[in-house]
């Protein structure tokens, strides 16, 4: 057993690269039902166009409707409007809109799932070069965050420099691209 799952001692590093990705687009849909089975509908409905969907929010309201965000490769952005405005009657939403200029930062890295602090640091990161977070997505192993396509950059640098992934000593690793 030995050779197939050595023991590789402490997870390190914590953090071993930053990703980002600048062909997202944000997909709202506002006013959807607040029911059982709507978020079902919606994401059957892009599933049957083969749109891959990823980072995803709902938010409710006290008028017994929801707001569902997603992010949604910007390629297919067309598709989804055309199906949306479509399916309206069908879904019974109020409106919906389509924002291409976001992109998403992660950080990844295997020792995120025995220390703690990780995600202050992240956010602290991005708040003190006054980026604003309009999505969150988060797993064991990565922290991801949609912000505002002038400033995925910044964001990019600002997480390479919180978790000394800039450092001489360290080998950092930066992905581009889809990040999916």
């Amino acid at each position: 057993m030995g050779d197939l799952f050595p023991d590789l001692g402490q997870e390190t590093p914590i953090i071993s690269g930053v990703a980002h990705d600048n062909s997202e687009s944000l997909v709202t849909v506002r006013g959807v039902t607040d029911e059982p089975g709507m978020a079902g509908r919606v994401f059957t409905r892009l599933a049957e166009l083969g749109v891959n969907v990823d980072m995803i929010v709902q938010a409710g309201a006290s008028t017994g409707t929801a707001d569902i965000s997603f992010t949604i490769p910007g390629s297919d952005a067309a598709r989804v409007e055309t199906a949306l405005t479509a399916a309206q009657d069908t879904l019974g939403y109020k409106s919906f809109d389509v924002n291409p200029n976001v992109g998403k930062v992660a950080v990844v890295g295997v020792g995120m799932k025995t220390h703690s602090g990780l995600a202050a640091r992240f956010f602290q990161a991005l708040s003190e070069e006054g980026i604003n977070v309009l999505m969150i997505s988060t797993s064991e192993i990565r922290i991801a965050a949609l912000v505002p396509l002038s400033q995925l950059n910044d964001a990019v640098r600002a997480l390479h420099s919180a978790y000394g992934l800039d450092a001489d000593k360290v080998e950092a690793v930066v992905y581009g691209g889809t990040g999916r």
